[in-house]
């Protein structure tokens, strides 16, 4: 079994019982030629969402189960892996909560200006209170519009309604009748979605449909000072557009946490000082990342064991 990558306790424990575990070095991780060599004669791969799992190393004789530790999977080859009958499987769940905490947290510091008035004391140009210091825009009782309304979305929107925020969603899906009740959610379209929030928070995955989803004309719609938060991934939103509209003043600021060629950022981008910007950790804490890990482990233990994998993405392989 090929580990790409360290992983947390108790994942590790769980399997070193009874499998022979093969480790990446992290050169070796960047090295698709060193990876594939590494995989012979393993039967499955655990991989994190930034390794690139081709056709190529799917196609190795024997291999049964990559178990992604993330929610998204988009760094797999899913045609690939399903025509050579390979099990693919992801980290639902245990990151929802942790990673609203996190959207949440964007979504307070670039209304607030937090990490420009931080970078402005420690360079010493705090001179004491002022009125018009670092004004920002206001969270509570403004209205929050969230595209896709899954389960982070959800539990993003339950944090607002501690805010009193009014809550807008754009979904591929309509939310159940229950959940817009509990929520206080109303269904829109992107557009008005768009032009009617003062915070807009993407939580769709990539795909074709929604690669760039975020441009030029769509930040055109929102309100000079709205805020546009992303924890899904990063090539929902152009990144180049986005800057141009800081730039401008087309909107407030932004909070991101993914990029569209992570670990590159957009030069312009990080220069602007509206923009917060995370190094893709939304769902970074121990408790959680550790659980992510647990739960590809088991998915893998599941799938070698001959059971179907409790979080199988490409259910067609499964016989």
């Amino acid at each position: 079994m090929l580990l790409l990558h360290p992983i947390l306790e108790p994942a590790l424990s769980l399997l070193q019982d009874g499998l022979d575990l093969v480790h990446c070095t992290s050169d070796q991780a960047q090295d698709p030629a060193q990876v594939a060599d590494l995989a012979e004669g393993c039967q499955g791969i655990v991989s994190l969402i930034t390794d690139r799992v081709d056709a190529a190393l799917l196609a190795t004789p024997g291999l049964r189960v990559v178990a992604n530790v993330g929610v998204g999977f988009d760094n797999i080859d899913l045609v690939a892996a399903t025509h050579f009958g390979v099990l693919i499987t992801n980290t639902p769940g245990v990151l929802d909560e942790t990673t609203a905490d996190f959207a949440f947290a964007l979504m307070l510091s670039a209304a607030r200006r937090l990490v420009a008035a931080d970078r402005m004391l420690r360079e010493g140009d705090f001179m004491g209170w002022q009125l018009d210091l670092m004004l920002g825009v206001d969270v509570h009782g403004s209205t929050l519009g969230v595209v896709g309304l899954g389960r982070i979305g959800r539990a993003l929107a339950r944090r607002a309604r501690g805010f009193g925020m009014r809550i807008l969603y754009n979904s591929r899906t309509p939310a159940p009748d229950a959940v817009e009740s509990e929520l206080g959610a109303r269904a829109v379209g992107l557009d008005e979605l768009l032009g009617e929030s003062d915070f807009v928070s993407l939580h769709v995955p990539l795909t074709t449909q929604t690669r760039h989803l975020i441009g030029e004309r769509e930040l055109g719609l929102m309100r000079p000072t709205s805020v546009l938060i992303n924890t899904s991934r990063g090539p929902v939103v152009d990144e180049r557009a986005l800057a141009r509209a800081l730039s401008r003043g087309t909107i407030f600021a932004a909070g991101l946490d993914v990029y569209e060629h992570e670990p590159e950022v957009d030069l312009e981008l990080r220069r602007m000082p509206n923009a917060v910007l995370a190094p893709h950790i939304a769902s970074a804490s121990i408790a959680t990342r550790s659980a992510m890990s647990e739960l590809a482990a088991r998915n893998l233990l599941q799938a070698l064991a001959g059971e179907r994998p409790a979080h199988l993405v490409n259910a067609q392989v499964w016989r």
